[in-house]
């Protein structure tokens, strides 16, 4: 396991991302205990010390699951991350009541690492609101222990981090960014991260696979990859690209199975950046991987649980992208053929909810709507 210095601690530069635990019957609420208590005691065992989760992961579920895996290992063998969840505004005026509870469901009596969770246009203002007292309750829990290090999560836009950064900027130690060949240049990732070098904040990777995508590549996308180094994988390049930016000390991956987990400490076994070449190459299939079409859905489900029709949202983004790659075709309606008739695209009544709680800010109405017309063609 390669280990990245961050304030004298040596932090695993692969962390465990506890949003996509296993599942049983695909049901993201309800975690697989047993299955993922057995990839905590493998990553322990095999050097993995960052465990990060957060108060709506899996329903709500994420952080009892992983604070019982992780209470069976002594406290000192790994480092805990979990957030305070702003990407709820209703959340806004509880960071008292749910920094308690986050103690009391992950069984410790502190967070080595906590989070402002999610800082992006729709929260913004709340989280710069002194009236709510965030930030300063956070700043006393950790003058009193029970915060080891503060910091942020950003799915914003550029002038987002600015603001939060030019208000709270000299108290964060470490900014957890989205980023991966994809979104360098997609999502402003680059600038982003600049901005980050000019404040001495350290960076966190988040979605290093973009939900998956970069560790399924096209044939013709993966073969570019294979010519360049044909014993690599095609999910260790969205690794090997993390490893090339000096300022990323951490890269979090939400792992399902024990396989991707095993494939991904392979990885970790060695530093290998990309060379110049190679990089200019990875970027330049990143530009024609990138359809300005598609939506940045993550799968993060934070949309599913505030849709009063509990319509499987990610599921439909992802088909109704697939429908707008290929622009048309029979998968998407083959695989929407299976749900039924108050779980498609077109039950979506247009209420917004779900809106008002995605971090990438999707207009998921207004896609549902045009992927009703699109099937109907």
């Amino acid at each position: 396991m390669i280990y990245k210095d961050f304030q004298g601690l040596q932090l695993s530069a692969l962390g465990f991302g506890a949003m996509r635990l296993p599942t049983v019957d695909g049901n993201d609420a309800v975690i697989d205990e047993k299955a993922a208590e057995a990839m905590v005691d493998y990553a322990l065992a095999h050097g993995i010390n960052y465990y990060d989760t957060a108060w709506g992961y899996h329903a709500g579920n994420s952080e009892t699951v992983l604070g019982h895996a992780l209470s069976r290992h002594p406290r000192d063998s790994f480092y805990l991350a979990t957030k305070f969840p702003g990407y709820d505004l209703s959340n806004m005026d509880k960071v008292q009541e749910i920094f308690e509870k986050q103690l009391e469901k992950c069984n410790v009596d502190y967070f080595d690492f906590y989070l402002f969770h999610n800082v992006c246009e729709m929260n913004i203002d709340a989280y710069l609101d002194q009236k709510y007292g965030i930030y300063e309750y956070l700043i006393e829990q950790r003058k009193n222990g029970r915060i080891r290090h503060l910091g942020f999560s950003c799915h914003g836009g550029l002038p987002v981090l600015k603001r939060f950064l030019e208000a709270y900027g000299d108290k964060m130690e470490f900014c957890q960014l989205q980023i991966n060949y994809i979104d360098w240049d997609f999502q402003e990732a680059r600038a982003k991260v600049e901005l980050l070098d000019q404040y001495h904040i350290p960076v966190w990777v988040m979605e290093p696979l973009r939900g998956g995508r970069l560790a399924n590549l096209s044939e013709k996308e993966a073969a570019v990859l294979q010519e360049m180094r044909p014993d690599e994988s095609v999910p260790a390049w969205a690794f090997r690209f993390l490893q090339s930016l000096p300022s990323v000390k951490m890269i979090l991956s939400g792992m399902s199975t024990m396989a991707q987990l095993q494939d991904n400490l392979a990885t970790f076994e060695t530093d290998k950046p990309l060379t110049d070449a190679e990089m200019e190459r990875l970027l330049a299939l990143a530009k024609q991987m990138v359809n300005p079409h598609a939506l940045p859905c993550t799968a993060c489900h934070y949309c599913v649980s505030h849709c009063p029709q509990g319509l499987d949202i990610p599921q439909l983004l992802a088909w109704y992208n697939e429908h707008c790659f290929t622009g048309g075709g029979f998968i998407a309606p083959m695989a929407l053929a299976s749900f039924p008739a108050d779980k498609q695209p077109s039950a979506c009544i247009g209420c917004r909810s779900c809106e008002a709680v995605c971090p990438q800010q999707i207009k998921i109405s207004e896609a549902l709507a045009d992927f009703t017309e699109k099937l109907k063609a």
